[in-house]
């Protein structure tokens, strides 16, 4: 049965079916962006009362208006700047310099004060039902690649993929 579709909009809290039946929710922010509640609900009426997030990410437009995940209320934010996402980070492996992107602007950056910062992506829906479930093995491997490369650099770590 094909979903209705639906119009993206700022606030949009949006219900993400789980695998354990249960419901997730996430509120849509500025720059493709979407706050995922710590909340869990046990039906799609048992929406998050708070504005406590577990993370934020970037989002792909159709994963919010393919009606996958329906709509279920909007709460405008108080002001523009509630409505925008936290900083992220952005590393170049080919040159091993960090960048921060805000509010889309990137700007040139340490890894110290990236250190604790959302990795700058666009998240499909399958990846964001894994990291709420906690099986995000594959975001914490890439996490350990990218580790490996900042120790021993990139040839080190395509010399030892090649060989694994």
């Amino acid at each position: 049965m094909k979903r209705k579709a639906q119009k993206d909009k700022l606030g949009n809290i949006y219900a993400i079916p789980l695998p354990n039946r249960k419901f997730a929710f996430g509120r849509s922010m500025a720059d493709a962006d979407i706050a995922i509640y710590k909340h869990i609900g046990d039906t799609i009426e048992d929406i998050p009362k708070e504005e406590k997030y577990q993370f934020i990410v970037g989002v792909y437009k159709d994963v919010l208006t393919s009606g996958d995940w329906p709509l279920v209320e909007n709460r405008p934010f108080k002001n523009e700047d509630e409505s925008w996402p936290p900083p992220t980070f952005i590393w170049d492996q080919s040159t091993g310099k960090y960048n921060q992107y805000y509010k889309g602007q990137i700007t040139p950056s340490t890894k110290a004060a990236c250190k604790g910062l959302e990795r700058c992506a666009v998240w499909d829906a399958h990846h964001i039902i894994d990291r709420i479930m906690g099986d995000d093995t594959w975001h914490k491997k890439a996490t350990a690649e990218w580790a490996y490369i900042q120790r021993h650099g990139q040839l080190a770590f395509d010399e030892f993929t090649k060989n694994s």
